[in-house]
């Protein structure tokens, strides 16, 4: 595998970026956010998933691990390439697309193109039956955000372990977005679980 490339940016192109590594030019393709960050004859170092065909050998390219890992990720699901994983990230950031499964919204994931209404059902679906074989069983059985006995705090912890992150780290960050959610009560509303999620990987992220 190759997990990153590091060196100049030789060329650009709409979907495309050449990174001279050792006397090599290695195409990478990238999304338009990570292609707006580079600029030709600047240092740049990219994180990569090299995808192996029968008749190819495909360098993908992204900003950072977190942006790979979803992109590795997504393509889990059965008809997810990735095209379509690159189209997703080109549309919307990892932390959206994480919200966006782990609520179940599928708004967001049809915003893409080339993911009607079906696929995005059954991308769910197929993710959420992942997120509860990984010990977070009761996500698969529930929409987050539905009408349910379980507490906001509850509901967040076991979406960020379905998402898998550890015990710890889950309890951190509803721990940082518990005042989020308490000015909602004091308000006279409901903490809503989708907007809690998003902040509290945004917590996550930051302190990796």
């Amino acid at each position: 595998m190759i997990a990153f490339v590091s060196g100049p940016v030789a060329a650009l192109a709409p979907t495309t970026a050449v990174i001279e590594v050792g006397g090599i030019g290695m195409a990478v393709l990238c999304t338009p956010n990570t292609l707006s960050q580079l600029r030709i004859g600047k240092e740049a170092k990219l994180a990569t998933s090299l995808v192996v065909r029968e008749d190819s050998l495909t360098l993908y390219g992204f900003v950072d691990d977190d942006e790979r890992q979803v992109f590795e990720l997504l393509q889990t699901a059965s008809g997810v390439g990735p095209r379509l994983a690159q189209a997703m990230l080109a549309v919307h950031s990892p932390d959206a697309l994480r919200v966006a499964v782990a609520t179940g919204d599928e708004k967001t994931l049809t915003a893409v193109p080339g993911i009607g209404k079906k696929g995005a059902k059954k991308l769910l679906r197929e993710r959420k039956d992942r997120r509860g074989g990984r010990g977070g069983a009761h996500i698969g059985r529930r929409g987050i955000g539905t009408a349910v006995s379980a507490s906001w705090r509850d509901q967040l912890h076991a979406a960020l372990i379905g998402l898998g992150y550890a015990t710890r780290e889950a309890d951190e960050a509803v721990a940082a977005v518990a005042p989020q959610a308490e000015a909602a009560v004091a308000g006279g509303g409901t903490p809503q679980v989708g907007p809690l999620l998003k902040a509290a990987l945004q917590t996550l992220n930051r302190t990796r």
